[in-house]
């Protein structure tokens, strides 16, 4: 219920919406997956831990958003990905990981003070790294079996999003 109000909120604010279904932008952003990638290879490369963990999700992120344009789906909000990820294409483990990654990104990216407990480490960097590693090419693989069918029945469930949220508000008083 609160997903699809949350869901909701984003189609009446267009920061989730179809659009057509276009496999450029899917590539682009996969493009620019690849590069985040490989500037988390440079930050941690150079010690930039904090910037590693950043560019790692940001790699991964790109990669959801190519999935999303290759079904016609514009989502502007992290979180709403992610609950894309489960609730309407079903992959309870890439919602997971990208839930995972999301938070520490945030974490590290976020969250300075001088006693800060859990700071950017070269360990947390790498594992980071090896996550979005993993992540990627199977995010990739995913989008790229999609069937034409599947797409359409996705489409079809975001279609559903205010109608199913209006339809399970409580009843007004002049209702009843």
């Amino acid at each position: 219920m609160k997903s699809l109000d949350f869901l909701n909120k984003l189609k009446e604010e267009e920061k989730l919406e179809l659009v057509e279904c276009s496999e450029q932008m899917a590539i682009s952003y996969e493009k620019k997956g690849i590069e985040c990638r490989e500037v988390a290879i440079l930050a941690f490369n150079n010690d930039y831990f904090e910037s590693a963990v950043t560019q790692s999700y940001y790699s991964m992120y790109n990669n959801v958003l190519s999935l999303f344009f290759k079904c016609g789906i514009k989502c502007e909000n992290h979180s709403a990905a992610a609950i894309l990820l489960k609730d309407f294409f079903n992959q309870k483990e890439f919602h997971s990981v990208f839930s995972k990654a999301k938070v520490e990104r945030i974490d590290k990216q976020y969250y300075i003070t001088p006693t800060k407990n859990n700071p950017a480490t070269k360990e947390s960097a790498k594992e980071m790294i090896s996550i979005a590693m993993k992540f990627n090419p199977q995010i990739i693989a995913f989008k790229n079996n999609l069937k034409l069918e599947e797409i359409k029945k996705i489409r079809e469930k975001i279609k559903q999003i205010e109608k199913k949220s209006n339809t399970l508000s409580c009843p007004k008083k002049s209702d009843s």
